[in-house]
């Protein structure tokens, strides 16, 4: 079969000749219909110091994917060939006090698809029957590769809830657009994107997030006195990574104030606690999804009306690889999908 693979150090991805994976008994084989390209790849495509430290090579890379059931494992009795499915790409041990407590999203000792074990760019991936999700009937399947990124944006933006809030949100790239829809889907009164691409600002407005704003020449203060807004905003989602995007959002919060944070930075973060502590702000951690609740909330959230078709904007053969690679990667694009039927 055909797979996309990091094969060595350095730069660059290869489309190669791979074995089809053997599915062990509690595992099942998944033709892949679908893969969205994340920054995670971009990163293992570029071998920047993260990939370097992570990722061991051979490897095949993706985890964003959806496809069909091909075989099961000879123990797996819960699913059946035929099934359109997508799965959670964080491996945990079971054993851990989080997982035997249940919370699985906060294994220690979790393996990632596509840079600690073999990923899903392939014609065909074997993952754990207890790690498949199916998918409601009907989904788009271009909508369904992405679940691992949308489920990020669920599990941050429904940290807090909404219901008449005024939330910012710091980052609109694809995970950031889709949190945004969350927030204004639960009721937020006033939802207000901010991110320096105008690209991508240009692109929330399209998806019906009215309030945009770039930092590098707008003023949030400004966009108070135009929607209403007298002390600042109740709920912050910082999904950026940007240490000025979080100075910013304390900076703006109404005290008593609550920021949800998935951004994750590439260096040292400058943090001023006494505005922290002075206006008793909550800062919360987030990451990966809750295994399986926030699967749940995501498909509850589509069938009620939620759509999030249009932050995808480019999509590619997987034959086409590199281009597509070039277009995730240049900061200015949605969601970008390959194709491997």
């Amino acid at each position: 079969m055909k797979a996309l693979v990091k094969t060595g150090p350095g730069p660059g991805l290869d489309l190669i000749d791979v074995p089809e994976p053997v599915v062990g008994p509690n595992e099942v084989l998944i033709k892949v219909q679908r893969t969205g390209i994340c920054g995670t790849d971009v990163h293992i495509e570029r071998w920047d110091g993260w990939a370097e430290r992570t990722v061991a090579t051979p490897r095949i890379v993706g985890h964003e994917f959806c496809g069909t059931i091909v075989e099961l494992g000879s123990s797996v009795t819960d699913l059946e060939v035929g099934q359109f499915v997508s799965g959670e790409g964080h491996y945990v041990c079971g054993r851990c006090r989080a997982c035997l407590a249940g919370k699985r999203h906060l294994c220690g000792n979790t393996r990632g698809i596509g840079y600690h074990v073999d990923g899903a760019f392939a014609e065909y991936f074997a993952m754990p029957a207890g790690n498949v999700w199916v998918h409601q009937p009907g989904l788009d399947p271009d909508v369904a590769a992405i679940f691992d990124p949308f489920g990020n944006a669920v599990h941050t933006a429904l940290q807090f809830p909404a219901l008449a809030e005024d939330v910012l949100v710091t980052g609109a790239g694809p995970i950031g657009i889709m949190a945004a829809l969350v927030a204004q889907f639960q009721g937020a009164r006033h939802v207000v994107v901010s991110d320096i691409s105008d690209e991508r600002l240009e692109l929330a407005r399209g998806l019906g997030l009215q309030h945009t704003v770039n930092p590098g020449r707008d003023s949030l203060s400004e966009l108070y006195r135009r929607i209403d807004m007298k002390e600042g905003f109740d709920i912050g989602l910082e999904m950026s990574g940007s240490p000025a995007a979080l100075t910013s959002m304390i900076d703006h919060m109404v005290h008593g104030g609550r920021i949800a944070l998935l951004g994750t930075p590439t260096r040292e973060v400058p943090l001023d606690l006494a505005k922290v502590i002075f206006s008793m702000l909550t800062l919360q951690g987030v990451t990966g999804r809750q295994i399986f609740e926030t699967w749940y909330a995501m498909s509850s959230l589509l069938s009620s009306g939620l759509d999030i078709s249009g932050v995808i904007t480019h999509r590619f053969d997987h034959t086409d690889f590199a281009e597509a690679f070039a277009v995730a990667a240049d900061g200015r694009s949605g969601k970008v999908i390959l194709n491997w039927e």
